[in-house]
């Protein structure tokens, strides 16, 4: 038994050393590709921080057309997750790829986390400019979560909620030289709601939207305008348990435009803002204008775990709705978030979240409800 542990124990140490490894050597060959790529296609020698894929590219006193096209080159290198500008005059001259892999595996430390990220530009780039409303409850994405109401008005307490979704960027470019970008693409998402108390946990809810979006980011500063399209519709079950009574379906159904400004502080705090209208609305008597509102917090050092990148994150958002009467409905979320260290500034993020909601029902068809619950629930996000 006690051989059987040591071997145990050995493995995970050889494991965790190789992956170390690999990561080490995959930032040495990208730095020293980098370096060589520069060199030969734009005439430009200067050292390279590399650290996980994301290269840490200096500019100052470059120009503009070399600026662009020096990132494009890199983005194209296989393993680049991202590229990031400094301003910070270079100090050590680089002559081959050789010194770019050592000072990638000695000095990337230095690089600071408040550099901009440019992300690769052309046809169905990686990422987002706009990233991901954290505690929005209609922000598409993959989700489960089990929600506790504080009242039956929601056709019973126990609700299992779900959404499939995804922001799908077409195309991104600068704008001119600048490092300025902008993208287009597509966001859709469904989201369900199932009475866990009902005997084949009934369909309560579904919510359909679709959208065509356009974004763009200027450093800490991002936008994200959308037209979009939602639609609600009742579960049958629900329906035949609800036909004898007083219950009303709601054909709710309208196209609407709105946008989001967001603005990333020091500290992993995010702040963010917009409103929007409604138009070929049914019911015609809805009001038209909403606004959105909130505060994230995403801590930008993860904590001390061997398997992934742990990180708290907290998030609160706010809409409030005219055809409410501008009431507030309060969203807010807080707990972890797992990630691959090697793709960190670009790879997948899985969240295990708490979550409160007090005010109108964010589930279509029940929109003039006031409900309050609690949970807990999983996201996954691109």
């Amino acid at each position: 038994m006690v051989y059987l542990r040591f071997t145990a124990v050995l493995a995970v140490m050889l494991a965790s050393t190789t992956f170390a490894h690999a990561i080490v050597q995959d930032d040495a060959y990208i730095a020293g590709y980098a370096v060589g790529v520069l060199k030969h296609r734009v005439k430009l020698e200067m050292p390279l921080l590399v650290k996980d894929g994301v290269i840490t590219l200096p500019v100052a006193g470059m120009e503009a057309s070399d600026r662009a096209k020096a990132v494009q080159l890199l983005w194209e290198i296989p393993g680049v997750n991202a590229v990031k500008t400094s301003e910070a005059t270079s100090q050590q001259p680089m002559d081959n790829s050789l010194n770019a892999a050592q000072v990638s595996g000695n000095e990337t430390a230095s690089a600071s986390a408040s550099e901009p990220t440019l992300l690769q530009t052309g046809l169905l780039p990686k990422g987002h400019l706009f990233k991901p409303l954290l505690a929005d409850t209609r922000w598409a994405h993959f989700s489960a979560a089990y929600r506790n109401y504080q009242s039956n008005n929601f056709d019973g307490r126990d609700i299992a909620s779900v959404s499939f979704g995804e922001t799908i960027p077409f195309y991104r470019s600068n704008f001119g030289q600048s490092t300025v970008q902008w993208e287009t693409g597509i966001q859709a998402g469904v989201f369900s709601d199932f009475n866990l108390g009902a005997s084949s946990s009934d369909l309560l809810n579904t919510d359909f939207i679709a959208s065509v979006y356009s974004s763009m980011r200027a450093g800490k500063f991002s936008a994200f305008g959308r037209l979009y399209h939602q639609s609600s519709h009742l579960g049958d079950e629900f329906l035949l348990r609800k036909v004898n009574t007083k219950f009303e379906r709601v054909n709710l159904s309208y196209e609407g435009v709105d946008l989001k400004l967001s603005y990333e502080l020091p500290y992993g705090v995010r702040l963010y803002g917009g409103g929007g209208g409604l138009f070929h609305k049914e019911p015609t008597a809805l009001k038209v204008w909403s606004a959105q509102y909130g505060v994230e917090f995403r801590s930008p050092d993860p904590l001390p775990v061997d398997f992934a990148s742990m990180r708290p994150i907290i998030a609160v958002d706010i809409k409030n709705y005219d055809e409410n009467n501008w009431s507030t409905d309060v969203s807010a979320r807080a707990g972890v978030e797992f990630e691959n260290p090697k793709v960190a500034v670009l790879g997948r993020k899985l969240q295990i979240l708490a979550e409160y909601y007090n005010g109108f029902s964010p589930s279509g068809q029940f929109y003039k409800d006031k409900v309050e619950y609690i949970g807990l629930g999983a996201h996954y996000h691109f």
